[in-house]
């Protein structure tokens, strides 16, 4: 510490200490001219014989200076002000390097932003690394695939896994879900999160206030307490810290706050207002029912895969533990081969957007090297301009070292100064990006510039400077550069040498170029195919979509649930300008837990020998014609049908090809769910729906009445109590629509709160989000790397023409056309544009096979697009090189040997 504080406090009193030296060379000679005055001399002889007896001042000043002074950091800091006064007064070049380097800097810095924070920076709870996320795999449960990535737990599952692990301190399972709040205010729907015992435990996160749910609240006649989030806490009580213990209404039921989780707690990546109990009767729960997420945390040395050997073994314990129900074969999951396949939770968490997010960091640090490129270009020509500066230098002594240093400094500042800058420009790109990112980018609200993003600016900053100067320093620096001062400018085979530096810099750009443009078109044909797509309904501008929940603690009979339901229906429809109405347990690309199960079809596999899983959903007469799916045979429910029970279904187009051959064959088969129930008569077949998303197969779909028989309680029915309405009407979107919605619900029911309000217009783009995101970011970056491209270009055909004016002038008092003139300049860029572009179409061949899972409906190698962007590059590089060769045939050849 003693060192550095010297280190400064001699930096700093540079000044005071040169004033000193100063002075006291005047005092001495003052004094000598005072003595020579007092023998008798006249005082301007004194002075001139003080000075003579002194010696030369200025050099007794250097070399005591010397003593105590950093020469090379003296020489340095002159360097210094010398390029600082230099870059004042050329502002032109400062800005368009700064700002070059700037938007590269910081592009690249909030994209390693989102990265860092969505990647690289740990998960925000205690000893993140032994977080596993439980789901499992079942390659024998055909059709699954089609509607479910993994197989999740089951209640019965976990109770196993609870009970006879070894590999886990603690675990629990959880679910999303909603529940309606009354009683504060209007009624509200919100977000909440389902846990089992062991899922706060297992996170590990106190609480801020109050205390966790525990043991007893898992108990269906336990307490009966709820958690608030942090945000719920502030929103809706105020950040009120006397909010524990007090009792809010929740579904219809008195619930007790028993604590506040801290600010920015998620379970895993949901983020929710309540955390509810899940309440399990360990006497009645079956092997069925996989809907539940598990986390759990490994034990201190177990490994995922020693946790994964564990599991396995506790599958067939699972088996001999539970039942079906009577009658039912236990181990019929067998035939599932289902085996368990836990990973890090992190892993869960950051998910399939993990490809995005290295694409886009690819796309932008391509850019990056772009526009270094175009500033290396730049600082060549600058260079150039200093050529008979820097050569007479050298004849005057400097070696390379000191011709190096001054060029690699100055190249440095600059990469300094555009990092500083590109700070500013990185917190204006995290806000586009949080609002143009796609709703499933993990810990969005996580995103921010922390110390590593700072230091990756540094480092970027830094790297920039050392590349931008590293070309100008090679080829000036070495100490064979001794150019003649009255010479340099006239030596034709210089000035191709320092022209062929350019060129290769410009053939660099137009490749790299080339590779993000085809990839950008690579996903605006995407986002076509994706457009062409038909989903399964129709205008989805004009369709209005809410989602209800009625609990079972309000209305309990699934009958009056049913009743309540088709009234809202009514009064909707009787909304002006409403033409029809519908609801469904889920909407196509709305994100609601599917529902799913093996069918059975009479006459084909009766014995149930493992079928494919379907997706089912429940639906009311007239949703089909609301959505706008077609219904291709067949006929819709009757509300008849619906209230008497009757056995009817309906299929997906693709289903009814797969089982029967034609959609019309279909009409008047019977399939069921398990073997023993009574056979349901198939009235219907709609075309096929994208459920989830059009870059997604159209899973095969079995349609049920909105109340059905309850197969698990034989002679009850069971009505689907959380439903989508859809509206037809052009007023879709509009904010009276939307109240007029409410007042129709709540003139059935006050307490019934609306939510999800929105557009299928809106539902349809959310599921495009990736896609849209990752072709801005491209076209972006595209755009960017065409216009550097084209300026580069520009550049250096433009510097071509000004070195070569006497040529120029020659040529011309030799009888050259001015067509031949522009036309040499041109093909000289139509060169240097085919050479990248062939360069560029192989990196591009090898490189866009990384982007196979974003792209839909197109081929990484497709043909129209690998023709298409080198035309149109050629092209805008013939337009660039047009403008100066058109300069250069304008040159009047007197003129032109006259400045020579």
């Amino acid at each position: 510490m003693r060192v550095v504080n010297k280190f400064f406090d001699r930096l700093l009193s540079r000044r005071r200490r040169y004033d000193d030296l100063s002075a006291s060379i005047q005092e001495h000679i003052d004094e000598r001219t005072d003595e020579l005055i007092a023998e008798g001399m006249a005082p301007k002889a004194a002075g001139q014989a003080a000075r003579r007896e002194f010696g030369n001042v200025a050099l007794i000043a250097e070399r005591s200076r010397e003593a105590w002074q950093w020469a090379t950091l003296e020489s340095t800091l002159a360097d210094l002000r010398l390029i600082l006064r230099r870059l004042r007064k050329s502002p032109g070049f400062a800005v368009t390097v700064l700002l070059t380097l700037a938007i590269g800097i910081g592009a690249n810095t909030a994209v390693f932003s989102v990265l860092n924070s969505v990647l690289l920076r740990p998960l925000p709870y205690p000893e993140p690394e032994q977080l596993v996320s439980l789901h499992l795999n079942a390659p024998g449960a055909p059709g699954l695939s089609q509607f479910r990535s993994e197989l999740r737990l089951s209640a019965s599952m976990y109770l196993t896994f609870e009970r006879h692990n070894h590999a886990f301190q603690s675990l629990g399972v959880w679910g999303p879900g909603t529940a309606s709040i009354t009683g504060i205010a209007q009624p509200e729907q919100v977000n909440t999160a389902q846990v089992s015992g062991g899922v706060l435990e297992t996170l590990h996160v106190p609480a801020l206030a109050g205390q966790w749910l525990t043991a007893a609240d898992q108990d269906s006649h336990g307490l009966g307490r709820v958690m608030l989030s942090y945000g719920y806490w502030q929103r809706r009580f105020g950040g009120d810290p006397g909010v524990v213990g007090r009792t809010i209404t929740v579904n219809s039921q008195s619930r007790v706050i028993a604590g506040v989780m801290p600010r920015g707690f998620k379970v895993v990546n949901y983020d929710f207002d309540l955390l509810v109990p899940l309440a399990f009767d360990q006497t009645n729960e079956s092997l069925a029912g996989f809907s539940y997420r598990g986390i759990a945390r490994l034990r201190p040395g177990v490994s995922i895969a020693e946790a994964n050997a564990d599991a396995s073994r506790l599958i067939n314990v699972w088996m001999d533990s539970w039942t079906n129900g009577p009658g039912s074969d236990p181990h019929w999951y067998t035939r599932w081969k289902i085996t368990p396949a836990f990973e890090p939770l992190k892993q869960t968490v950051v998910g399939s957007i993990l490809n995005v997010l290295w694409v886009v960091m690819a796309t932008i640090g391509v850019v990056m090297l772009i526009a270094c490129t175009n500033v290396a270009n730049l600082l060549l020509v600058r260079a150039d301009g200093r050529q008979q500066e820097l050569a007479v230098r050298a004849a005057l002594g400097a070696g390379r070292w000191r011709v190096a240093r001054e060029l690699l400094l100055e190249s440095l500042t600059l990469g300094m100064l555009g990092g500083a800058a590109g700070v500013a420009v990185a917190m204006g790109g995290l806000r586009l990006l949080r609002a143009i990112g796609p709703a499933e980018l993990p810990r969005l609200n996580e995103i921010s510039l922390d110390g590593w993003s700072i230091g990756f600016t540094l480092i970027l900053a830094l790297l920039s400077g050392l590349f931008l100067g590293a070309i100008p320093t090679l080829r000036y620096a070495p100490a064979r550069q001794r150019l003649s001062v009255l010479g340099a400018t006239r030596s034709a085979s210089t000035s191709r040498e320092r022209q062929r530096g350019r060129n290769l810099l410009v053939v660099a750009q137009v490749g790299m170029a080339l590779v993000l443009l085809i990839s950008a078109v690579l996903m605006i044909r995407t986002f076509m195919a994706m457009r062409n797509v038909d989903p399964g309904f129709s205008d989805p501008a004009s369709m209005q979509v809410m989602r209800i929940s009625i609990p079972d603690t309000m209305v309990r009979d699934p009958r009056t649930v049913l009743q309540m339901q088709n009234n809202i229906l009514d009064k909707l429809a009787a909304i002006p300008g409403v033409s029809s109405t519908g609801f469904a347990a889920s909407v196509p690309m709305s994100g609601a837990e599917p529902a799913w199960n093996e069918i059975l079809v009479e006459g084909k596999n009766d014995a149930g020998d493992n079928p494919p899983m379907r997706l089912f959903n429940f639906i009311s007469p007239g949703y089909f014609h609301t959505a706008g799916t077609r219904i291709v045979a067949g006929r819709d429910f009757t509300w008849t049908e619906v209230y008497g029970l009757r056995p009817v279904s309906m299929v997906s187009e693709s289903l009814a090809r797969e089982i029967w051959g034609s959609a019309q064959s279909a009409v008047g088969k019977r399939i069921r769910e398990f073997p023993g129930e009574p056979w349901i008569e198939v009235v219907g077949v709609v075309q096929d729906v994208r459920e989830n998303g059009v870059d997604q197969v159209s899973p095969a779909t079995v349609y049920w009445p909105s109340m059905v028989h309850d197969i698990y309680g034989p002679g009850t029915f069971d009505t689907r109590r959380t439903v989508y309405f859809a509206l037809r009407t052009p007023r879709a979107g509009n904010q009276s629509l939307v109240s007029d919605m409410q007042r129709a619900v709540w003139s059935v029911n006050a307490n019934l709160p609306v939510t999800d309000v929105s557009t299928m217009q809106e539902i349809y783009a959310d599921s495009m989000a990736r896609t849209s995101f990752t072709l801005v970011m491209l076209a972006i970056a595209g755009s960017m790397a065409l216009a550097l491209g084209i300026l580069g270009i520009y550049g250096v055909i433009s510097y071509a023409v000004s070195q070569r004016t006497r040529e120029i002038g020659i040529r011309m008092a030799l009888g050259a056309k001015k067509s031949e003139l522009a036309w040499m300049f041109v093909r000289s860029a139509l060169l240097l544009t085919g050479v990248g572009t062939a360069m560029g179409l192989g990196a591009a061949a090898a490189l866009v096979r990384l982007m196979r899972t974003l792209l839909f409906g197109v081929s990484p190698l497709d043909p129209v697009t690998f023709m298409a962007v080198p035309a149109v590059l050629v092209a805008a590089a013939a337009l660039a090189s047009y403008l100066p060769a058109r300069r250069a045939a304008a040159i009047d050849p007197v003129e032109a040997l006259r400045t020579e």
